[in-house]
């Protein structure tokens, strides 16, 4: 459950990050990838993971490749989205004085945008990964593999008192995680 959450988590982050300054209108060396990017980006994150779960499910069987990728394409839609409005809210005045300088796309991105925005991106990263921590128990349950799939199965035999425990556990992991973040999060705003 956590390798699921974490590598999605990861994955999605690396191609938000990517795609990202292609669809802020600050940043974007084409005036439709915007709309593109961000139509993308608005349909993938407001499908639950766990309706994703479920079409994967039916495509695919059961497995944690469904599980993986139900996480990772809500949360790819999601950052996608929070990376685009942080790249917006990057000062004009310094993306303008870049390119009146006769910066590159390049340029502009790895000297105005990144220094800028890194910190936002990490703080969204942590954000993400903790709530996919929760998504993958969900999306466990209906065929993504990982615990969920135990505590489903434990329930399905009624062995209650096992997979109360396993939810416990579990709740006890999610609340030792958000501790974490939390704690990172501020390391990381300081």
């Amino acid at each position: 459950t956590l390798q699921i959450a974490f590598g999605a988590t990861f994955v999605a982050t690396i191609i938000a990050a990517i795609l990202a300054p292609f669809g802020s209108l600050a940043t974007t060396p084409l005036p439709i990838l915007p709309k593109l990017i961000r139509g993308f980006a608005s349909i993938f994150r407001n499908i639950p993971a766990l309706v994703w779960a479920l079409l994967l499910f039916m495509s695919f069987g059961v497995g944690t490749g469904v599980g993986f990728l139900a996480i990772f394409i809500q949360t790819l839609g999601f950052l996608l989205r929070a990376f685009i409005e942080i790249i917006d809210e990057v000062g004009a005045a310094a993306l303008e004085a870049t390119t009146a300088s006769g910066a590159t796309f390049a340029q502009k991105i790895f000297q105005v945008v990144l220094p800028s925005c890194l910190i936002g991106y990490v703080s969204w990263f942590l954000y993400s990964l903790e709530l996919n921590i929760r998504s993958s128990t969900i999306v466990g349950m209906v065929g993504g593999g990982g615990v969920g799939m135990v505590i489903f199965a434990y329930i399905k035999s009624f062995k209650y008192d096992v997979a109360a425990g396993i939810i416990i556990a579990v709740a006890l992991l999610i609340i030792g995680f958000d501790g974490l973040t939390q704690y990172l999060r501020r390391k990381v705003l300081m």
